[in-house]
């Protein structure tokens, strides 16, 4: 069991730098970080997977591949479009905190498939939960007038952090669900089908930005907006390994090995880590109230899944990084 908390903790060590990154490409914009990440993450999976690739794709049907789309765009290019703009607009604590809900929203929305525990019952921990996000809230809208920020650009942020939870929680319940209903892929060969879907729908929304923005990126406006592509593909490419590959094989390795009520809990590294490289990346320690609202979020989370000893459906837990 240690074996899989240890792979739970290094899986959200990888996941928590997908909410640095905004900050360290603040140049690039939510599409073109989507876009870059997920065509690395393609790439990547169509090599592990050249060996046998000719045989999967052979074994797909229509039922699959709608699925890969509506997967890799939930999942995958929609959910980092808004965490990214979550994380430019609000920050990285608020939008980590907010997607750091995961464990609850899944349980939420998927309660009538695994037969959760009554509403009644997570009363109290919601209202923990509720309480975290109200001062998380309240912190960024007060931070966000003592710094100058839009009032409105920092509440759109908050959104997209929202959408961006609602858009992944959406995702591993119709995951779930496929999975339970097809069992003619293997996890590994769905995960390389899912990489491989997502960096193809990357490209095809790369090149119609591209054919339609071209000036931004190659005129003088894109010379002079500071925009390093090495340095963008070197990113992504390192992202797409740490995060994608490595984490979510981690996160499959900790999934086998601990119970079921300690994996939810185990998601919450992801956050953890987020928030800790956020701060030292700004070189502060958290306010008052950011440190309130992860305290708050972190018991009302693990309260929540302590009370949940019935085990979900097969990939419902699926790495999201």
């Amino acid at each position: 069991m240690w074996t899989g908390v240890l792979c739970g903790l290094l899986a959200g060590a990888m996941w928590g730098m997908v909410f640095i990154m905004p900050e360290l490409l603040a140049a690039f914009s939510p599409v073109e970080l989507a876009v870059g990440r997920y065509i690395a993450y393609g790439a990547i999976a169509t090599g592990l997977m050249l060996p046998r690739l000719r045989g999967l794709l052979a074994r797909l049907d229509r039922g699959d591949c709608g699925a890969l789309v509506r997967h890799a765009l939930a999942g995958n290019i929609v959910y980092y479009m808004l965490l990214a703009l979550g994380v430019k607009l609000a920050g990285v604590a608020p939008t980590s905190l907010i997607i750091g809900l995961l464990p609850i929203t899944l349980t939420l929305l998927g309660r009538k498939d695994h037969g959760a525990i009554p509403m009644s019952q997570l009363a109290l921990p919601l209202l923990v939960v509720g309480a975290g996000i109200a001062c998380i809230n309240i912190d960024v809208f007060l931070h966000a007038r003592a710094s100058g920020a839009s009032p409105g650009a920092t509440l759109l942020g908050v959104l997209c952090a929202f959408g961006a939870l609602l858009c992944w929680s959406w995702y591993g319940l119709d995951n779930a669900r496929f999975l339970k209903r097809n069992a003619h892929f293997s996890s590994a060969e769905w995960s390389a089908l899912y990489g491989m879907a997502s960096g193809l729908i990357a490209l095809v929304i790369g090149a119609f930005a591209f054919a339609i923005w071209h000036g931004d990126v190659t005129g003088a406006a894109g010379a002079a907006s500071g925009r390093n592509w090495t340095v963008f593909w070197i990113t992504n490419a390192l992202l797409a390994l740490g995060a994608s590959v490595i984490g979510n094989h981690l996160w499959n390795i900790a999934s086998r090995r601990v119970p079921v009520t300690l994996s939810g809990q185990l998601i919450l590294f992801e956050t953890l880590f987020a928030l800790f490289y956020g701060f030292v990346y700004h070189r502060q320690f958290p306010r008052t109230l950011e440190t309130a609202a992860i305290v708050l979020l972190v018991a009302g989370v693990v309260w929540a899944v302590r009370m949940h000893a019935v085990q979900p459906p097969a990939g419902q837990a699926q790495a999201h990084g």
